[in-house]
Formats: structure tokens, C-alpha cells, sequence
């Protein structure tokens, strides 16, 4: 995965009304920390930020974090969002290392059209979206990619089943991935038995002045 850059200030103010200050501008506060590293506090551009997301995976991509005359090589750990705008508040960047194995989530991209689709008209269902896997930094992919053209109706593709280069991947491996299912038919709709067969209608009527109740119409009822 290619390393994207974004720069950081230091910053001294704390609390809500510094960081409400802080929005105001554009810019939001977030934290760097690591092995050996103590937790320091930055701001950094809300739209540098967010042009990122729109492009990659947060919890994958490493992004090399500028902080006055030096760079950090770091991945992000955490974002807080407003929660009803849904907008970047606050950051947490962990310092990586080259010779240091990381845990990281990756998506998962299926590629291809299932047999099951193309020839039985079934449906795909994607169950698991991200992987868990071990790995190096150099080493991060940007997406996992699980060709699913051999797979049939009824059929199924576990995590065991997935193979990438260079990682060790953490996820239980009996998790189901997709499934092929058979095309949904939908029941007609069974037509309701206004009568019983051979029965007469009922007739409801109220009987008017002079007729016996169930007497025909136009017959007087005998006095």
C-alpha cells in the first residue's frame, strides 16, 4: 500500500472550548503515541483528513505524519465523530515501525460473478466486510480480493478458504465470507373463498312496514 502524507502542528491548548476553537477553524485535535513514545497532542486539517478517508482505508493505510521538521510513519487507531453530523472530532495516530509486526482490519473486495448467479439466477451475500491479519507494514494491502466465480448456488466461501501473501490472517477462520443463495420466488397469492360451493347468498335487508322478517319482497306478511 502506498504511504499518503498529511501534516500535523503541535498543539498546547486543551479542553473543549480549545478544541471547539479549534473546529471553528477548519482544523480538529487529535494525539500521536507509540512504543516508546509519549502521547503528544496535534491539530490537523479536518478537509486534508477527510480528502484521505475518501480514498482509503483508515485502519490500513499508512500515513506518514508530518510534525514540524520530522515524519512520523504512523497508522490511525481511532476516530471520534459529531454524533449526529457524523464529522471528524478527534484522532488517535499510532507511531509504526518497519521491523515491527502490526494487527490490522483490511476490506475485503469479491471480484467476479458467482457461477450460481450467472447460471441459476441465485443471489450473493457478503457477510464479512474486513479481515483481521498480522503483518508488516510494508506489507499492509490495501484491499483483500476473493474471486468468487466458482461458487454455485447453495455454496459458501469461509475465511480458511482465503489465501494472502505475506500476512497472517487473525480472523476465525470457520467465519462465512459470502454465500450463493437460490433466487427468492415469490407465492402468488391464493384467492379467498367468498362462498361455499352450492350455498345460496345470504340476503340482509331490513323488512319493511308490513313484511315478516324473511318474507320476499313485495309479499305482505299473512295478518
Amino acid at each position: 500500500m502506498a504511504d499518503v502524507t498529511l501534516t500535523a502542528e503541535r498543539r498546547q491548548d486543551s479542553g473543549k472550548g480549545a478544541a471547539r476553537k479549534l473546529r471553528q477553524g477548519g482544523k480538529i485535535p487529535a494525539v500521536v503515541y507509540g512504543r516508546g513514545r509519549e502521547t503528544e497532542s496535534l491539530t490537523i486539517s479536518l478537509a486534508d483528513f477527510e480528502k484521505i478517508l475518501s480514498y482509503t482505508h483508515a485502519g490500513a493505510a499508512v500515513i506518514e505524519l508530518t510534525i514540524d521538521d520530522s515524519t512520523v510513519r504512523t497508522l490511525v487507531r481511532d476516530i471520534q465523530r459529531h454524533p449526529t453530523k457524523k464529522t471528524v472530532t478527534h484522532v488517535d495516530f499510532m507511531e509504526i515501525h518497519a521491523g515491527e509486526r502490526i494487527k490490522v482490519d483490511v476490506p475485503i473486495e469479491l471480484v467476479g460473478t458467482p457461477e450460481g448467479v450467472r447460471n441459476a439466477g441465485g443471489v450473493l451475500e457478503q457477510f464479512l466486510r474486513e479481515l483481521e491479519i498480522d503483518v508488516l507494514p510494508r506489507h499492509i494491502p490495501e484491499h483483500v480480493e476473493i474471486d468468487v466465480s466458482e461458487l454455485g448456488v447453495n455454496r459458501s466461501l469461509h475465511v480458511r478458504d482465503v489465501i494472502v501473501e505475506n500476512v497472517k490472517i487473525l480472523t476465525d477462520p470457520d467465519t462465512t465470507v459470502c454465500t450463493v443463495v437460490p433466487p427468492r420466488v415469490e407465492e402468488e397469492p391464493v384467492a379467498e373463498e367468498i362462498e361455499e360451493e352450492g350455498a345460496e347468498p345470504e340476503l340482509i335487508r331490513k323488512p319493511k312496514e308490513g313484511e315478516e322478517e324473511g318474507a320476499p319482497e313485495g309479499e305482505a306478511a299473512e295478518g
